[in-house]
């Protein structure tokens, strides 16, 4: 092993590459690799860090096999003792040690062993043994330089320290942090679940635009582009509701969508422009039925992904066994204020209340708003356990259908965990009177400088026209769900990708 990979120093990887001797001297090898054309194009290796171990479960220290196996990964690690040498080698699994003996390779491959460096993709072959300590190793007999790392890696104790430059090179996260290689595969565990529990219950997934001529579905700042063929303004959509709603009305009666969606909004340690959510909807259906399936789908997500129904966040555990406690919002509120607040109430009466507690208010606000407002600045922070927050006032969830004992509040409810709202979910709105009524309040809305207000969706309308059954809609933040699964507090660390602005 070379030198440079001693050096605690990292160059900084905005520098070209012979512009320090670290880097210079890795490409200088790159070089001759390709003069040589050394380089494979493919590689066949028999096991992986996990299938080898599976395989060789109980060997006895300081034991030798005849079992011959090839392997592939990583440099990671490198300890030389004079004539041994012994190497960590890392694939999507876990880690390989080789065990690389000058007596067994001879003098060359020993020699071209030395001038590898840290990271670098090196496939071997090899017999399985075990070292005097017991660890499982491949005694190797030949090797292979898959691809040279132009660039050292990270120190090995801290990996990229920086969250910012983590989400900017997760490439590098990934290879030097074993944390963000366990958030990733436990977001693909928890989106594989969740389908499985939608695909038990007969759902089907479907796929629905993301190019849209208007935003429709959600309250929220669309991102707008142009289509050029067509020479018309359209936008990525900030949500999927109102076209898996038409697949309902065309008799797919229970359908769900893992999906990306777009708001041009702010980003915050919970909120990125661009997200998951799952969305689904099912005929016949309503929202104290969606609020069972939802509680039972969160606990069975929890079992597999953390083994338990009980997870730690924020240095507090979280019980996310069912059931979940359920509240009414307007109550929440009276609680928090500490008197009753009730739609008959003086508007001028509630504007008080709201300054009395520091929440800033606006002349056009109705009841409805106010209460949501309130819930939002004075309770929200608050919930802890898995609680469902019910029956939303009418004036912010144009979608969700009026409540059965109030016709000021929805059938409409929203998980919180933990501070942090996690789904949403309605008994929806089927009666087209109703919803182009509640669109054209939107539209006014709009008009008066409300940026996330939208139109009336006029097709939306017609597919209902034609008959909606009754439906109980949900959707399912899927990066908080991985947040609180995983013990992170920022979206950044569970969103491969993030969205950052542009290095200087």
């Amino acid at each position: 092993m070379t030198d440079d990979d001693q050096q605690s120093e990292v160059p900084d990887d905005r520098l070209g590459l012979e512009d320090h001797p670290l880097t210079a001297g890795r490409l200088a090898k790159h070089r001759e690799m390709l003069a040589s054309r050394a380089y494979p194009y493919r590689f066949d290796r028999t096991h992986t860090a996990k299938s080898l171990r599976e395989a060789h479960p109980d060997i006895e220290p300081a034991t030798e096999t005849d079992h011959e196996v090839t392997v592939a990964g990583r440099i990671m690690l490198v300890r030389s003792f004079g004539k041994l040498m012994f190497v960590s080698l890392q694939d999507a699994t876990g880690q390989i040690q080789l065990f690389v003996d000058r007596r067994s390779v001879g003098d060359g491959a020993f020699e071209r062993f030395e001038e590898f460096d840290l990271g670098d993709w090196l496939g071997a072959t090899g017999t399985v043994m075990t070292t005097k300590k017991g660890e499982l190793s491949v005694r190797v007999t030949d090797a292979t330089l898959l691809q040279k790392s132009l660039r050292p890696l990270p120190d090995k104790y801290h990996g990229l320290q920086d969250v910012e430059l983590r989400s900017r090179r997760r490439y590098v996260d990934l290879i030097a942090n074993e944390e963000a290689r366990t958030i990733a595969l436990a977001r693909a565990a928890i989106v594989s679940e969740f389908r499985r529990q939608f695909e038990a219950r007969g759902y089907v997934e479907v796929e629905t635009p993301v190019l849209l001529n208007q935003a429709t579905g959600a309250l929220a700042r669309p991102f707008e582009t142009h289509h050029e063929a067509l020479d018309q303004p359209m936008v990525l959509r900030i949500a999927t509701e109102l076209y898996l709603k038409r697949l309902i009305v065309g008799g797919l009666e229970k359908v769900f969508e893992v999906g990306r969606i777009f708001r041009n909004e702010g980003i915050d340690a919970t909120h990125n422009p661009e997200f998951t959510m799952l969305e689904s909807y099912e005929a016949y259906a309503d929202y104290r039925d969606i609020m069972t399936m939802l509680e039972d789908m969160i606990a069975s997500v929890a079992v597999k992904v953390a083994g338990s129904t009980t997870v730690t966040y924020e240095g507090r555990e979280v019980n996310l066994a069912a059931p979940f406690r359920r509240a009414r919002m307007i109550d929440l509120v009276s609680e928090a204020v500490g008197r009753d607040v009730t739609f008959e109430m003086p508007l001028d009466e509630l504007g008080a209340i709201a300054r009395e507690h520091g929440v800033e208010v606006d002349d056009g606000w109705g009841h409805g708003k106010f209460i949501d407002t309130l819930f939002e600045a004075l309770v929200a922070d608050d919930i802890w356990e898995p609680t469902y927050v019910l029956d939303h006032p009418k004036e912010v969830s144009p979608l969700a259908r009026e409540n059965r004992e109030d016709p000021n509040l929805t059938e409409r409810f929203e998980l919180f965990i933990a501070g942090a709202e996690y789904a949403n979910a309605f008994s929806e709105l089927n009666d087209p009177i109703d919803q182009r009524e509640r669109f054209e309040a939107q539209a006014r809305a709009k008009a008066a400088g409300d940026d996330e207000a939208h139109g009336v969706d006029e097709d939306f309308l017609l597919a209902l026209e034609y008959g909606m059954p009754p439906t109980g809609g949900l959707g399912i933040g899927i990066d908080r769900i991985v947040m609180l699964l995983t013990g992170q507090h920022n979206i950044r660390e569970v969103i491969l990708f993030p969205t950052m602005r542009p290095e200087s």
